[in-house]
């Protein structure tokens, strides 16, 4: 999730979520031609789920997805079993709806008992706000997705749900504490503080060794949690999608593009962002038929670490995505600087993660063995008082 910073001078109401999702799609979507008649469009029909109707900041040039015009065609059959497989999860999902787990307690909660408190950022597929539960006044970060005509939307929006609902109890994956299936599907999360693309923007300096140590710990921890325990692959690691909270604890999150293994290889080339894509996934061997892995993400990983430990991207001073995705595949893998201060253990682990021979990267499994991951402490606290200090400086600037 790309959370911008937040203007809260207003506070809405839940009735009035809706019509800010269409304005922030109307300001995001160029060219849109306006309609004559000033009343909301209807939705287009929804073609493969039953039920009501559902409808980044960038070192580069842009964060956005990649268009997926590279997704490869996929059989009918494997189409048609996509469509089972989106239409039975719904069904699933339909039938707790409303559903929470507050304070340690499950309950059936009213939608109408949440109230808006501003617009927090945009992720995958959704925009991002601020709401609170009023009865035990817990603050939530809601994902609002609109169900829309197409497949791909919908799969994202039940790949979302469907993978923080299975990671409710991993330490190191944004909590999901329910969720409602209306006329779009609200995701409702633990709020946590910022991501660290925010992050990095506020406080202008690079992030400490130390706290890209806990970081790295987490991150990698969760996504071999994903790939061992579900099969599944994120294919979205970025700065934006790394968050932090006020006890210390670092979280993944966003899973709207994550993808299914099959025998440990994606089979699609999916959208994702430029910025941190691995060359494996811009220009597979075989366009037709990519089989890229879970290292791709150890890619996205290994840039991501550079960004944050230098506070700049690097790929820089790039026109469009396009030209990012050259300058990945063409020049030589980048490095943490040679002028900075790192340690070995640190400079050694983001080379690793940055092997352009996906065949000769390592997986999680090795990268979990490496001195700069098995050195870090598993007590949070010391994050905790540096993101404090940190934020607690620029506030009072």
């Amino acid at each position: 999730m790309n959370i911008p910073s937040t203007a809260e001078s207003a506070v809405p109401t839940i009735s009035s979520i809706s019509d800010q999702i269409q304005k922030l799609q109307t300001k995001l979507t160029p060219n849109t031609p306006k309609s004559s008649n000033s009343s909301r469009s209807p939705r287009p029909a929804l073609t493969t789920l039953s039920g009501p109707s559902i409808g980044e900041s960038s070192p580069a040039s842009s964060r956005r997805p990649v268009p997926t015009k590279f997704s490869s065609q996929l059989p009918q059959a494997n189409v048609n079993r996509s469509r089972e497989y989106t239409q039975a999860k719904y069904d699933e999902a339909l039938k707790n709806s409303g559903v929470f787990r507050l304070n340690g307690q499950q309950v059936q909660v009213q939608f109408e008992d949440l109230m808006g408190e501003g617009l927090l950022g945009h992720g995958s597929c959704g925009q991002v706000f601020k709401m609170r539960h009023v009865p035990t006044q817990t603050t939530l970060a809601v994902k609002i997705m609109a169900r829309t005509a197409s497949e791909e939307d919908n799969k994202r929006i039940i790949m979302d749900l469907d993978v923080v609902l299975k990671s409710y109890d991993f330490p190191y994956i944004v909590r999901c504490v329910g969720y409602f299936i209306r006329s779009e599907v609200y995701i409702c999360m633990e709020l946590m503080s910022s991501c660290f693309d925010k992050l990095l923007k506020l406080i202008k300096q690079s992030i400490p060794e130390a706290i890209l140590g806990r970081l790295t710990f987490s991150i990698v921890t969760a996504l071999n949690y994903l790939k061992e325990t579900h099969g599944i692959i994120h294919r979205d690691v970025k700065p934006s999608n790394i968050l932090i909270d006020q006890h210390g604890n670092i979280k993944l999150c966003d899973f709207g593009i994550s993808g299914f293994l099959i025998e440990s290889m994606a089979k699609t080339r999916s959208a994702g962002c430029a910025a941190y894509m691995s060359p494996e996934r811009i220009e597979p061997s075989d366009p037709q038929n990519p089989d890229y892995d879970i290292r791709a993400d150890i890619w996205s990983l290994g840039i991501s670490l550079i960004e944050l430990a230098t506070n700049a991207y690097p790929y820089s001073n790039c026109r469009n995505d396009f030209d990012v995705m050259a300058r990945i595949v063409t020049e030589p893998a980048p490095s943490l600087p040679t002028d900075r201060e790192f340690s070995d253990d640190f400079r050694s682990f983001v080379n690793m993660c940055l092997i352009k021979n996906h065949k000769e990267r390592p997986k999680y499994v090795q990268l979990m063995k490496e001195p700069f991951f098995v050195r870090v402490s598993p007590d949070s606290d010391g994050v905790a008082a540096w993101y404090r200090n940190v934020t607690e400086k620029k506030s009072g600037d």
